[in-house]
């Protein structure tokens, strides 16, 4: 159930001493962020401001995700399950969302997964931005400046097309890696991120849809 002010009576806050836990999903990449507890006023304050707010159980008070690092959760729409005793709130992060500057508070065991695997390249590209140059291929890259990283993009992007074109599925794939790594290491370059451009999608696709909508 999509959660509204106006159903917040609906969920029972009674079942745990008046929290309830609250996983926090990405809202484009579905990763897996965080887990806090939220009591009624924390899930309002949430609901009001569109920045995600907690229980903190150790300081006794509401708190906001990043009042102090910066690290924000801006909320997309919250839900709870079929109980109403739990929620699930699909936000954006601004920057990491860990304390330890991962991500994601949880290492996911399957590293094969593709939020997953793509955050953490995300992340290392990140790391390199101000790594000496001497210490990897992505500290160069951004040592040369961003002239030189948007060259590497469209050589690769090149690349990807005549792998198609030549029909080797395998170069293709291999291809399109590194056209992918190199448009990931642009956007880091002026301080973007994947999720960004999955922002303008999404945004794309509510559009269409809406378009659609009103045609019929």
């Amino acid at each position: 159930m999509n959660i509204t002010l106006s159903a917040l009576d609906q969920l029972d806050f009674g079942k745990a001493d008046g929290l309830l836990p609250a996983i926090v999903q990405h809202t484009l990449t579905g990763l897996v962020l965080m887990q806090g507890y939220m009591n009624r006023a924390a899930l309002e304050h949430t609901l009001t401001t569109g920045q995600v707010t907690f229980y903190s159980r150790s300081k006794q008070r509401l708190w906001t995700k990043g009042e102090s690092s910066g690290h924000t959760l801006s909320l997309h729409s919250a839900h709870t399950d079929c109980d109403h005793d739990s929620l699930l709130l699909l936000a954006l992060p601004t920057g990491p969302t860990c304390h330890t500057g991962c991500d994601s508070c949880f290492h996911v065991a399957d590293d094969s997964q593709a939020a997953a695997l793509l955050s953490r390249l995300e992340q290392t590209i990140r790391a390199r931005k101000q790594a000496d140059p001497a210490t990897s291929y992505t500290a160069q890259l951004f040592a040369q400046g961003i002239k030189r990283i948007a060259q590497k993009v469209g050589e690769e992007g090149v690349e990807v097309a005549l792998a198609a074109v030549a029909g080797d599925d395998q170069e293709l794939l291999n291809e399109s890696a590194d056209l992918l790594f190199h448009l990931l290491t642009v956007l880091a370059s002026r301080d973007r991120q994947l999720s960004d451009v999955l922002a303008v999608l999404a945004a794309r696709e509510a559009k269409a849809k809406a378009t659609a909508t009103a045609a019929q």
